[in-house]
């Protein structure tokens, strides 16, 4: 039985890859420190399914903390196959305010697993990577092979720091690194902090949304079942030492669009108001996937509105606390 240590596993992406994970016979290691990004309550509940699985272990840690002794005592056998690294401060607005933790937890965290994965010999790493290390790149879609990216905020920054560091350890020490670039998730159990589930939580109290621009602004949306597909398949890739690839739907939507789909979805009328651009925000994020077709064989399957159908069918049905979030 291949063990994985997932970082970040009570997350959002996290929670669905570890019952992914489990129901492929793996055992999962999950590290997780909660962190009051938003209330621990909803990281337990993406937990909630698999807490009494027997191949199950949950380590309740800062990453920064991790020793090769905790690893050793959590599987008993000392036996780690892969590291799946998603722990991250999340978020391009935050990261404006507090660059400092950022780059603590996201370049220096990294780094530290990295070191970690060298020591006990683990040969295999998956980074989660952003579309945020694009920056505001014109030249579009965007391509792995793109030069000079340049990010236009800390969180963006600091996960292209983390690509970089992951090369270095590729190249000295024999770890396989696979950074995934992801576009912006969404579906069930998704943060409550971003913007999908935060214009569900308004329009379903009949408030009123706010726009950042003119709502042309777009996102190449990705369904959360096909991020963690992507996931499975990077796993499994046996090429080079070091790869990049992107995780998107290939599909970019604009603000706009995303609010008509929402609120036709819900059946409901959408009060919006406009209000500037943020700073550390792109104009348009847009995957190109001909790297990732080719080599991990991804293809991302689920449309926009089945996507959010399966969101308002979970936030219909849920008992997750989030449901609670103004």
């Amino acid at each position: 039985m291949n063990t994985v240590l997932l970082t970040g596993g009570a997350g959002f992406i996290g929670g669905h890859l570890t019952e992914r994970l489990l129901a492929g016979g793996y055992r999962v290691i999950c590290v997780d420190n909660f962190d009051d990004f938003y209330p621990a309550s909803d990281k337990e509940h993406n937990l909630s399914g698999v807490s009494n699985h027997p191949n199950f272990r949950l380590l309740r840690e800062d990453i920064l903390a991790l020793t090769p002794d905790m690893l050793d005592a959590a599987t008993g056998d000392g036996k780690v196959d892969i590291i799946v690294h998603l722990a991250a401060k999340a978020g391009v607005r935050p990261s404006l305010e507090m660059p400092e933790a950022y780059y603590r937890t996201n370049v220096s965290g990294t780094l530290h697993l990295l070191e970690l994965a060298r020591r006990k010999a683990i040969s295999r790493f998956i980074f989660g990577s952003s579309s945020s290390v694009y920056g505001d790149n014109p030249k579009q879609p965007w391509k792995e092979s793109d030069t000079g990216l340049r990010p236009i905020s800390p969180y963006g920054a600091s996960k292209l720091a983390g690509e970089e560091i992951g090369a270095v350890y590729a190249h000295l020490y024999a770890i396989r690194f696979i950074a995934l670039r992801f576009f912006t998730v969404y579906g069930p159990r998704q943060r409550p902090d971003l913007a999908i589930h935060k214009f569900y939580n308004r329009l379903s109290q009949g408030q009123e949304i706010t726009l950042y621009g003119d709502g042309s602004t777009a996102r190449d949306y990705t369904y959360i079942d096909d991020i963690v597909t992507g996931i499975e398949a990077a796993m499994q890739y046996d090429k080079n030492p070091y790869a990049v690839f992107n995780i998107g739907s290939g599909r970019p939507l604009s603000l706009q669009e995303m609010v008509t789909v929402l609120s036709e979805s819900m059946q409901c009328r959408a009060n919006i108001r406009h209000t500037g651009e943020q700073p550390g925000d792109v104009r348009k994020t847009w995957a190109d996937l001909s790297l990732a077709r080719q080599e991990l064989h991804y293809n991302p399957g689920i449309s926009f509105r089945e996507g959010i159908a399966a969101f308002l069918e979970w936030k219909k049905t849920s008992a997750n606390p989030t449901n609670l979030h103004p």
